[in-house]
């Protein structure tokens, strides 16, 4: 995916976790990243950012999308 930015750059291994844990983790293998919580569905800018880490969660607060860097 984003070959050009710096580090870890994809979290499958998080998909069902909580997103608080799931953004912690994502925090400490990639410094670089900003990861943030949000809801399904949340309208959010779609420029490109190598400092940017969506973490989509449900109801329940589990992630529910594949975390990657943008």
């Amino acid at each position: 995916m984003a070959t050009f930015c710096s580090g870890k750059t994809s979290w499958p291994e998080l998909v069902g976790e909580i997103g608080a844990v799931a953004a912690a983790t994502i925090k400490l293998q990639n410094p670089i990243v900003n990861p943030i919580i949000l809801m399904l569905g949340t309208p959010v800018t779609r420029e490109f950012r190598c400092d940017r880490v969506w973490v989509w969660v449900d109801a329940m607060g589990r992630v529910s999308k594949l975390p990657v860097v943008g």
